[in-house]
């Protein structure tokens, strides 16, 4: 059985039996085991209870690995009422996972009057400048921008020129530790909340460009907003140490889940890459 617990939260009971034993079963005896193969009996951080549940607490990635339980009991024949002592072994993989970081890319375009136009560039840092400002008290803010001009063709308008203006909006601006700290257990809720608020506010400004224009221009400035141009994709990253896998761990796809043994993840990409030597036999390497 698969299990994936999010880090820093408990685990769900793992249940020391299946259907066929959950009936009745007569003296049972429970013996779980880590996966550094001792006992967990009497460790702090695990709650076993006297029917063989098991709960791991305050998870981990390095708790990650197989959890095994051997369940003894009891078989009384009916007619001889002999005794037999029978084991049943029951295997649980068990993965700590985080959420995916999230962060978007953005597209917006703007009708400028030629490519060579100096105020091109201008207007692009002043437009960064604007969308920063919006959503500074976020701590996020603005990286991977570019802006490129093309000449486009559009049927009964003829040729015209525009600026394709794509950024990324990041949640990790300076300071964002510090509001992370104020954060119980971990921050990718927080994170991703405060990074789909920052998406919402440039969507809202953007919108608002082709009503100010409307309203508050008798003559379109050289550089415009073009109307409905804006848009924005959903990007995932992984802390380091955590990967994606939607084969290896197709019940929980778009879960960080931690590398396993012999892969590693040194940055926030969504890999977990393999080890050319592999000697660290841990999860969550950040490195070989």
């Amino acid at each position: 059985v698969t299990v994936y617990v999010k880090v820093f939260t408990n685990s769900p009971f793992l249940i020391c039996m299946d259907s066929a034993r959950s009936q009745e079963v007569i003296d049972p005896k429970y013996l779980w085991t880590g996966p550094d193969g001792k006992h967990l009996e009497g460790r702090r951080y695990v709650n076993l209870t006297e029917t063989g549940k098991l709960m791991v607490l305050g998870f981990k990635e390095s708790m990650s690995g197989a959890y095994t339980c051997t369940l003894s009991h009891k078989v009384i024949e009916t007619t001889t009422q002999e005794e037999r002592e029978m084991f049943e072994e029951y295997t649980f993989m068990v993965y700590a996972y985080r959420e995916a970081d999230h962060a978007y890319r953005v597209f917006a375009r703007f009708t400028t009057r030629e490519c060579e136009l100096a105020a091109n560039d201008l207007f692009f840092e002043e437009l960064k400048k604007i969308l920063n400002n919006i959503i500074s008290d976020l701590t996020c803010h603005i990286i991977e921008s570019s802006c490129k001009c093309h000449s486009v063709k559009i049927p009964k308008q003829g040729l015209l020129h525009e600026l394709f203006v794509t950024f990324q909006v990041n949640p990790f601006a300076p300071g964002w530790e510090e509001v992370c700290d104020q954060v119980p257990y971990d921050c990718e809720d927080a994170t991703n909340m405060r990074v789909q608020e920052a998406r919402d506010r440039i969507g809202e400004f953007f919108s608002k460009q082709m009503y100010t224009l409307k309203r508050k221009f008798h003559t379109l400035p050289t550089i415009h907003y073009v109307d409905n141009s804006f848009s924005a994709i959903h990007i995932d990253s992984c802390r380091p140490g955590f990967g994606k896998n939607d084969i290896t761990h197709k019940n929980c796809p778009s879960c960080c889940v931690v590398c396993d043994p012999g892969t590693y993840s040194p940055n926030n990409g969504v890999t977990c890459q393999t080890c050319t030597r592999p000697q660290d036999k841990k999860y969550g390497a950040r490195s070989c």
